[in-house]
């Protein structure tokens, strides 16, 4: 596989995709917040002293994907189609979050999916860690992605 990530002096550069062809692609992450169980009762309780969590952590998780492209320097900045965040827990001490990004582009989304799920579980750990420090946030992993010259990919 021949990697367009340098140019000509060796150095690292953004690829160019303008010759490439538009397509729907889509890329799903995952990652994990583990807390103390009472934590996890707390949050879905809404009684966090700093607002709904899930709430607040959702806009931020969408919030990242959009702005991916100020955070990863190589990363394109992309006109995302859809950012969709969803919460499950274990009803003991891991909340799951699992993001979904959705565009009709020349580049994919892996690094849109991921940089959201990360972000939506360092704004869990933030609104929380009043309550408690020891939270641990991981692994984040990319689920699925379709679309591309590459194909599809699904873990």
């Amino acid at each position: 596989m021949e990697f367009t990530h340098f140019n000509e002096q060796g150095r690292a550069k953004m690829v160019d995709i303008s010759d490439k062809e538009v397509s729907k692609r889509e890329a799903t992450a995952t990652t994990m917040v583990k807390m103390a169980e009472t934590t996890l009762k707390k949050i879905k309780a809404g009684q966090i002293g700093k607002g709904d969590v899930l709430a607040v952590a959702q806009v931020a998780g969408i919030m990242a994907a959009k702005n991916t492209a100020n955070w990863i320097p190589m990363c394109h900045p992309l006109a995302l189609n859809g950012v969709n965040i969803t919460f499950s827990d274990n009803d003991k001490d891991e909340l799951y979050i699992e993001v979904t990004v959705k565009i009709t582009g020349k580049t994919g989304v892996e690094m849109e999916a991921l940089t959201a799920a990360s972000a939506t579980a360092l704004t869990v750990y933030d609104m929380c860690k009043a309550l408690q420090k020891d939270m641990i946030i991981g692994p984040t992993q990319l689920i699925a992605k379709s679309g591309g010259v590459s194909g599809d990919y699904r873990r």
